[in-house]
């Protein structure tokens, strides 16, 4: 069943703090990410609705973020990832958890990546985004 408008937007604001989650513990790897983003749900009050889209995207990434790294090291050729945006990084730790959980389309996991890519980073950042996401999926064997 399709979802509705008010699930869609949810949702993405619900992959916005999770990027926020994301970017924070980035910077400052301290805690945990999940309790980085207990933490940041409870400073921004972010409602229930979006922190059970959002929570699970961020235990997905904790627990496999060792792989997560490995597998998008293997498709940024030329780009190690301690050289991107902290941005950038984050929105493609964040969509490559959500391809791992396999719960959304392959196709609206990359669109919302490129959406938050375009939002929060740099004029290339979409691009690069869905070069590297399409890569990985198609690796993954979800696309």
């Amino acid at each position: 069943m399709p979802l509705t408008p008010r699930e869609i937007r949810v949702r993405r604001r619900a992959r916005a703090r999770a990027l926020q989650a994301l970017y924070a513990w980035d910077l400052v790897p301290d805690g945990g990410l999940v309790h980085v983003g207990e933490r940041l749900f409870g400073d921004l009050a972010v409602g229930p609705d979006e922190r059970a889209v959002a929570t699970p995207i961020l235990a997905e990434a904790a627990r496999t973020m060792a792989e997560i790294d490995v597998a998008l090291a293997a498709v940024t050729t030329n780009w190690r990832l301690e050289r991107l945006s902290a941005i950038d990084r984050s929105v493609l730790r964040l969509a490559s958890a959500e391809l791992r959980i396999g719960e959304t389309p392959p196709v609206t996991v990359i669109k919302e990546a490129i959406h938050l890519a375009e939002r929060f980073g740099t004029e290339g950042s979409a691009r690069f985004v869905n070069g590297v996401l399409d890569a990985l999926a198609r690796r993954l064997g979800r696309i």
